[in-house]
């Protein structure tokens, strides 16, 4: 049996696997409100009690936040994680903690085509491969083809600094300077940032907001909110602003493209995308990831996929977890 795992900030899905035989079955699976809980050591001593504290023989968690040396701190919670202390509280003789892009990254790899939506067909060709996902932050992943198969890379680029290509988006930036200071992508590509995005609109053009959409926001999560209002035409603040999102997604996914040649191909995660579907296909997204002035052409011929089952960054985490049961005889991840 392995323990695999997608730790975030707004939720930690922990699941058990047989791992007999060729394939992965999940034999248990939970989600726990990560806010709730005072750390990973306290969610997983819950699980495991509740499946009867099964021998593991190996374990992988993927982390929303930079993995140095085995340690790792959720970005947007106050846990601290070693790979040895997790080990001795889980009674497991491997563990590894990856950033949760990384596991995503593998498990991209193993998803078959109807979790797949293509956003563009591209040219199938070998090469680098990058995943993006906008979901409670923004993470990037690579995947280095080395012309036997590809290594899953991690990455903290959503960190970087954003850029803003019109001067509607300078504004935005503006907008966001003035509270947060520095501006990075995923500042404008998560949750809260549509909401920021839908704020700076708002405010702009001096818009009134409909006491309806103020309501449900003070009780719904607020960029659910605009999304779904944004996607059935209820409120043009918020239609604009999921556009607005969806387009600076689509050009941060060709930066990240550029930076790495991902001939390969692009894969787009997370948990926002899946969600506003029907905007993300409808050529918005595609236009700005192919808007690279000289470089166009090359940027039309990178296929891009949008991942519409969520759990690949737990099937990641199981697939790398399953290799570290017998290093001897792991199985790299290929395409």
């Amino acid at each position: 049996m392995i323990l695999a795992g997608d730790i975030g900030g707004t939720k930690t899905v922990l699941a058990l696997f047989d791992d007999e035989g060729d394939g992965l079955d999940a034999i248990r699976e939970e989600v726990f409100p990560s806010r709730e809980h005072a750390s990973l050591e306290e969610i997983l001593r819950q699980f495991l009690a509740a499946a009867g504290r099964p021998a593991l023989r190996a374990a992988c968690l993927g982390v929303a936040g930079p993995v140095m040396d085995g340690r790792s701190r959720v970005t947007n919670l106050p846990w601290e994680m070693d790979e040895r202390t997790l080990g001795a509280a889980l009674e497991v003789p491997r563990v590894r903690l990856l950033n949760d892009l990384e596991a995503a990254a593998h498990g991209m790899l193993g998803l078959p085509p109807e979790d797949l939506c293509v956003l563009q067909g591209g040219r199938e060709r070998r090469g680098h491969m990058a995943v993006i996902a906008a979901g409670t932050g923004l993470g990037e992943a690579l995947l280095i083809w080395d012309g036997a198969r590809h290594a899953a890379v991690a990455s903290e680029g959503g960190h970087a600094d954003f850029a803003p290509r019109d001067d509607l988006e300078i504004d935005l930036l503006r907008f966001l300077r003035r509270d947060l200071g520095r501006v990075s992508y995923e500042r404008v590509l998560s949750g809260p940032g549509l909401l920021s995005i839908y704020r700076f609109l708002r405010d702009r053009d001096r818009t009134p907001e409909p006491a309806w959409i103020g309501e449900r926001m003070a009780g719904e999560d607020p960029g659910a909110v605009i999304s779904e209002v944004g996607l059935a035409g209820k409120d043009p603040v918020c239609a604009r602003a999921l556009d607005m999102f969806v387009a600076i997604y689509g050009a941060a996914a060709g930066n990240l493209a550029l930076t790495a040649l991902t001939v390969g191909g692009v894969f787009v995660g997370g948990g926002i995308a899946p969600k506003i579907r029907p905007k993300m296909a409808d050529g918005t997204f595609v236009a700005a990831f192919r808007a690279k002035g000289r470089f166009s052409p090359l940027m039309e011929s990178i296929p891009v996929r949008l991942a519409l089952n969520p759990r690949a960054p737990l099937f990641g985490a199981a697939r790398v977890a399953r290799d570290l049961r017998a290093p001897e005889t792991a199985r790299p991840t290929t395409a």
